[in-house]
């Protein structure tokens, strides 16, 4: 009988857990945040680097799971090979310092022989073959171990360095690989074909890694303390082999998505090769897209939410290609839950949000994916017509920035026409833009110095600090390790009271003192260091100097704790609020709390209207007023999840964990090592400062509570009495007496309007109200019949004053010809709206051209009867890069 792939996977995590290994469940695609060494997931050790560094103690010396992994390596392949997929699950056994190659070896064999059912005279395997550089010879011990088990020498073969020897980068752990592959016949190539070469005769389907050796420096290894072996069989390469299939899209993870896109475009899959490569594509993409969001990625413009929207629009060109209706993603999304989500219950779980971001990037890209494909297909015919080779760097510059055409998809279809595109220009000005972006911004370096030492004293001292910040502020301790650094002292105590940095929290202040009074030094930081489970103290002295294993008395500033916990709390309550009234697509993604305010940043495609603000304001002091108990469990990761509690993705959580409920969990129940309130009528009062966009599909609302934001109730109070006395009128009457102001206003502006001013008979009322609101930003785009098309720039910055942060482009036909001109506020520029791209894209529909500064810039144009057409496309332009 064939083997699912659900069969398949619970055939080897089974296999190994009867041999004494730990089964993990999959870690997210999103890494823990302490490793920034990857974007995302890529391979099944990945989240246990911890334990193979030795910077954590792993829960078991013996583990195997199957992890969701996510490479872009091979994103231009997808599609064009049987094999190569974005998305992919990696199964894993491994061993810390247990078992070694003759563990590994027969393991592997064992499993591929008698739980895969393999022929044992079809399988082959490779061995490091030595390496001069490296000062190594063959592996003898590997080649030994196979004979042993029953592989003829002849069906060994040794390979290269390149192929056969495992490092995760310059310096650090490495050592020699050895594969298995499965011998398809003769059928499938020649008998001169040999594993490790590029043929179709030989399959590999696992990969043992021998970690022997520390890297350091290059080409310098020394043996490692303890022998780790890694080991990692990709799923859908071996389900395709068990199943007998040629390609992995065959496989049964993949056809009923297949099958979806041949009914949705009426196509074939196997009709031609445009078309099979395409409903490969979207198969993989849309998996890799659903299983991106449900682990909390949204898409944006910056590191992994770029990942999810370059795989997103790509899919959605491929699908569009295909003729597919509108809306197919979500349809998609929905098949790959129907054949994985058992496996993977954050499919179901996150259902909702999927399908909301995947229909929001759908729609919002298939607005400027036509005018795009329009303005690339001129770029090709113009292209071919001139003899050129490829796509200049500025106009596939344009394509992306303003049209948000990722450069592969660009680099795809110019291919389809045998041209190339410039791509070293392209990074080019891609650089020139993030210089830009950076702009201003301040270097962390001197952070990094400052932890790196810190983790250098704390591995060097020997033990962990003891944080007892839970139970108390203020602590009888002692100096463990201290050193000198730059005017302030490193230090780290036995026990500490002391808060470190993490979550979103920032650290506690406050005051470290010799316990005879002779010394004492202010909190300045508390470095979380790697692991999250030992911190250093940051410290500026005062009065004398605190000496190593001296007696102290460590006091944490209460009132500012307080303060903090207060925010921090608050923050669980607007989580919940915000999910309560916009949905549960709402996760959070980033956070600051601190004494004086709290910043919260969450998932969420538009701006908040002022009703949604209110509620959700109204609901956080309702909790408050009705005093919930807050409370601060251990538990384990399993319970709390089955328990409702939200964790935050990106976070590193171990097998037990602490969570804060509120009142009966029912509304508020999250994964935090944050200090919290007792009960909520501590906050004492709740206000929303400001509701502005953070990024692309992300909000940000800063807030008050407590003492500062009664100060904050205390000042609009003086600020309303204050304007009531100026308009000699009451409190109450202010709303009135303002709005009588301001039609008073309008009414003499329209006045002038209807005189002979510049503007002659423009409508600048009129023109306010066709202004729209896209991704929280007011945009007008209109025809306007000026009699001084000179006058246009003034009217413009007029516009945009009464509008605010906006985008404003007018056109006017005067003399037969063409007049265009748009301002964009300062605000705007920084978001990827220029005012002299957005201008360009208008003249050129005109049959003209024009530029100027990113705030303000004129074009003209030849073809008055084309001017509804070009405002429309600088319309298209503005939004392609506020929701892009």
């Amino acid at each position: 009988m064939t083997m699912t792939s659900d069969q398949i996977r619970e055939t080897y995590l089974s296999f190994f857990e009867q041999r004494d290994h730990l089964r993990r469940p999959s870690a997210s695609l999103v890494p823990a945040t302490f490793d920034a060494s990857v974007l995302l997931t890529t391979a099944g050790m990945h989240p246990l680097k911890p334990y193979f560094l030795g910077v954590e103690r792993p829960p078991h010396q013996r583990m195997t799971s199957c992890q969701k992994c996510f490479r872009t390596t091979d994103i231009d392949n997808v599609g064009n090979t049987h094999r190569h997929l974005t998305f992919f699950e990696m199964l894993g056994n491994f061993s810390i310092g247990d078992y070694f190659k003759q563990g590994a070896i027969e393991y592997a064999w064992e499993l591929s022989t008698q739980g895969f059912g393999f022929k044992g005279e079809d399988i082959w395997v490779t061995v490091f073959g030595g390496d001069e550089q490296l000062g190594l010879g063959p592996d003898e011990d590997a080649i030994a171990l196979w004979q042993a088990i029953g592989v003829p020498r002849e069906r060994i073969v040794e390979c290269p360095r390149s192929e056969n020897f495992w490092q995760a980068g310059p310096t650090g752990p490495c050592g020699p690989c050895s594969e298995l592959y499965l011998d398809r016949g003769l059928d499938f190539g020649s008998a001169d074909d040999l594993p490790g070469g590029e043929n179709q005769r030989f399959l590999e389907f696992w990969n043992l890694v021998f970690m022997q050796f520390d890297q350091d420096p290059v080409n310098t290894l020394t043996p490692l303390p303890a022998q780790n072996i890694d080991t990692g069989l990709g799923l859908n390469r071996l389900a395709a082999i068990v199943q007998d299939k040629e390609s992995v899209f065959e496989t049964d993870q993949f056809q009923p998505l297949i099958e979806l896109g041949e009914q949705l475009g009426g196509v074939r899959y196997g009709q031609d090769f445009p078309t099979t490569r395409s409903l490969r594509i979207l198969a993989d993409h849309t998996r890799a897209m659903t299983f991106l969001v449900a682990d909390g990625v949204v898409p944006s413009n910056e590191d992994r939410g770029y990942i999810l929207r370059r795989v997103m629009r790509r899919a959605i060109q491929h699908g569009r290609a295909l003729g597919f209706a509108p809306g197919f993603l979500p349809r998609f999304a929905a098949v790959v839950e129907e054949t994985m989500g058992a496996s993977y219950p954050e499919l179901g779980e996150q259902r909702d949000a999927i399908h909301k971001w995947l229909a929001a990037e759908e729609e919002s890209f298939g607005r400027t994916l036509e005018q795009g494909t329009k303005l690339l297909d001129e770029l090709i015919a113009r292209a071919e017509q001139q003899g050129e080779e490829g796509l200049g760097a500025d106009d596939v510059f344009q394509l992306h920035d303003t049209y948000g055409f990722p450069i592969d998809l660009t680099r795809e279809i110019a291919a389809e026409h045998d041209l190339g595109v410039d791509e070293p220009g392209f990074e080019r000005l891609m650089d020139e833009q993030r210089a830009r972006a950076r702009a201003g911004g301040r270097s962390a370096a001197g952070g990094d110095d400052l932890r790196a030492r810190a983790q250098e004293l704390a591995a060097g001292s020997g033990f962990a600090s003891e944080f007892v910040g839970y139970e108390t502020t203020e602590q009888a301790t002692s100096v463990g390790a201290l050193e000198q650094e730059d005017g302030r002292v490193l230090v780290k105590l036995r026990e500490s009271p002391f808060y470190a940095a993490g979550g979103g929290q920032v650290s506690d202040s406050g005051w470290v003192e010799c316990a005879d009074g002779d010394c004492r030094a202010r909190v300045e930081q508390v470095l979380r260091l790697s692991g999250g489970e030992d911190q250093v103290l940051v410290l500026a002295p005062e009065v004398g100097a605190l000496k190593d294993g001296e007696a102290v008395r460590a006091v944490v500033d209460h009132a500012a704790r307080h303060a903090t916990q207060c925010n921090h709390t608050a923050t669980h309550l607007l989580h919940a609020a915000l999910r309560r009234r916009l949905g549960t697509h709402v996760r959070q993604a980033g956070s600051a709390v601190q004494p004086d305010k709290l910043r919260f940043d969450f998932t969420h495609g538009s701006a908040l209207s002022a009703e949604e603000l209110r509620a959700v304001e109204d609901d956080v002091n309702g909790w408050i007023v009705a005093n919930h108990p807050v409370r601060a469990l251990t538990t384990t990761l399993d319970e709390a999840k089955s328990r409702g509690a939200m964790a935050l993705f990106g976070e590193k959580y171990g097998d037990v964990v602490r969570m804060v409920e509120v009142g009966d969990g029912s509304f508020s129940r999250e994964l935090c090592g944050g200090t919290h309130v007792r009960s909520t009528a501590e906050i004492g009062l709740f206000r929303i400062v400001s509701e502005t966009s953070s990024a692309a599909n992300v909000r940000r609302i800063e807030a008050l509570t407590g003492p500062a934001a009664v100060e904050l109730v205390r000042a609009h109070d003086d600020a309303l009495r204050e304007t009531a006395v100026v308009l000699r009128a009451t409190p109450e009457q202010v709303p009135h007496e303002v709005s009588r102001l301001r039609q008073r206003v309008r009414d003499l502006e329209k006045a002038a309007s209807r005189g002979e001013g510049a503007n002659g008979a423009v409508d600048v009322e009129a023109l306010l109200a066709s202004a729209t609101d896209v991704a929280g930003v007011s945009l007008l785009a209109a025809v306007v019949d000026a009699s001084d098309p000179k006058a246009l720039p003034d009217l413009a910055d007029k516009l945009k004053a009464k509008l605010g942060d906006s985008a404003v482009v007018l056109g006017a036909v005067a003399d037969g010809k063409v007049h265009l001109v748009a301002t964009v506020a300062p605000a705007l520029v920084a978001r990827g709206v220029r005012a002299g791209s957005i201008v360009r894209v208008a003249a050129e529909v005109t049959g003209g051209g024009g530029g100027g500064r990113d705030t303000m810039a004129r074009a003209g144009g030849r073809d008055p009867d084309k001017l509804p057409e070009a405002i429309a496309a600088a319309r298209a332009a503005i939004e392609a890069a506020l929701q892009g």
